[in-house]
């Protein structure tokens, strides 16, 4: 399996987009990657939008995010509850300096605003945030997914097959 070696965070909140949050690390577990759910407690169980749950591996203050090889902010309502702790922010800080992958989708982009790293950055959302990263410095396109660099973005729930593929293909090439 190409990405055995590789360990990631995937971010959870309540209100995540149950899809945006389960098709990745489903996809990235079969690939043979460690994905970690991260949120403000460990063991606690957080329900997505559709009432999927999710349980947090881990808390915040239980990672050592330079032991991690990328991050995945799911999209939802979540990311406007996970961009007001600073350990996330500061857990998309740095994996953007250390130029590991970055996965978001949806309304996720809300946290890659608040971290401050989207200044001249080719990426899309969903449209109902496209002034917001707009207004970030970032060049927003309407299209399935956009990868600049290490930082891989996606709209919705349908573009989740080519966004996965290329997180994953992103996450390879390290």
């Amino acid at each position: 399996m190409r990405l055995a070696n590789k360990k990631i965070i995937a971010l959870v909140e309540d209100d995540f987009e149950d899809l945006e949050l389960w098709y990745p690390v489903l996809r990235l577990r079969e690939e043979g990657t460690t994905v970690d759910l991260v949120g403000k407690e460990a063991n606690k169980t957080y329900v997505g939008k559709y009432g999927v749950p999710a349980t947090s591996d881990k808390a915040f203050g239980d990672v050592d995010v330079a032991s991690y090889d990328g991050i995945l902010v799911p999209g939802g309502w979540a990311p406007d509850k996970l961009r007001r702790y600073p350990e996330v922010i500061d857990f998309v800080k740095h994996m953007d300096e250390n130029k590991k992958p970055i996965g978001q989708i949806c309304h996720a982009g809300w946290v890659l605003i608040s971290a401050n790293i989207l200044q001249g950055k080719q990426v899309t959302s969903t449209p109902g945030i496209k002034d917001d990263m707009t207004n970030a410095g970032a060049t927003w396109h309407d299209e399935a997914v956009i990868v600049d660099g290490h930082i891989i973005s996606s709209r919705r729930p349908p573009d989740l097959p080519p966004y996965v593929k290329a997180f994953a293909d992103t996450l390879a090439k390290d």
